[in-house]
């Protein structure tokens, strides 16, 4: 009989990683000088473009990045909830990869969120934090995207991690839906509604000048940008990171 060693067993292989490219594309160096532009373009319209809210005063003009940056953390965590689908029907470990880095660029632009609100609320309710619906609603959204990256630092075996985050990627998503959506519907809030209808009578809604229309879509535009530009970026991570570990395992047992 012959003799099993350690070179003889091999991992279950996943699809072969791409050979990253050695530095940035055209595409993405240019799309990341045109997203600052944006930004500096965005900061212009808020601050200078926009006039000063009657009731507010200058303390309003933080809801352009402030509803910005929550409507791109939406945007991202519904990547991976899509990403996640995919990869169940595909097993296409890249899809895994795109999920994973979608859910840390949401995470830093709903913590950009959550920080930024409480400058407004300080100045309009008079304490930087209450347990409103819609408030609370967004604190548990962020918790349940935290808990998707530690979920995945438990897990080490690539495919069954890929496998449990899709899940709970999609699972996860209930609670945007609740927090952009459902919370307007199903309860009272004092949290302003600066887009579309809501079942509490929100002590501070705005009334918008065109300006500010049009300072909050150009925003909506920017994050938009900002968010494709960061994912980008962590995805390209996400490969080369996935392409080293291969290799190494690989070489453990050739």
């Amino acid at each position: 009989m012959s003799t099993i060693t350690s070179r003889s067993i091999r991992p279950v292989e996943e699809k072969p990683a791409a050979t990253p490219r050695a530095g940035a594309p055209l595409t993405l160096r240019l799309l990341t000088g045109f997203t600052l532009l944006m930004v500096l373009a965005a900061a212009y319209m808020a601050f200078v473009y926009a006039p000063t809210e009657i009731t507010m005063g200058a303390v309003q003009r933080i809801f352009y990045f402030h509803v910005g940056s929550a409507w791109a953390g939406a945007l991202a965590f519904l990547v991976t909830a899509g990403a996640g689908i995919i990869y169940l029907i595909s097993r296409n470990i890249a899809w895994d990869r795109v999920g994973h880095s979608a859910v840390e660029v949401g995470l830093a632009l709903l913590t950009m969120t959550l920080l930024s609100g409480p400058v407004w609320a300080q100045y309009a309710w008079g304490k930087a934090w209450t347990w409103d619906p819609k408030l609370t609603s967004a604190a548990v959204m962020w918790l349940a995207y935290a808990a998707y990256l530690m979920l995945r630092q438990g897990l080490e075996d690539p495919s069954r991690r890929a496998r449990f985050s899709s899940v709970y990627g999609i699972i996860a998503f209930a609670s945007v839906i609740m927090t952009y959506f459902g919370v307007r519907f199903i309860a009272a809030t004092i949290h302003p509604t600066v887009i579309g209808p809501s079942a509490g009578t929100a002590e501070t809604d705005m009334g918008m000048t065109t300006a500010m229309v049009h300072a909050m879509l150009f925003s909506f535009l920017t994050f938009t940008f900002v968010f494709a530009t960061a994912f980008w970026h962590r995805l390209r991570l996400a490969n080369l990171t996935d392409f080293v570990n291969q290799r190494k395992t690989e070489a453990l047992y050739e």
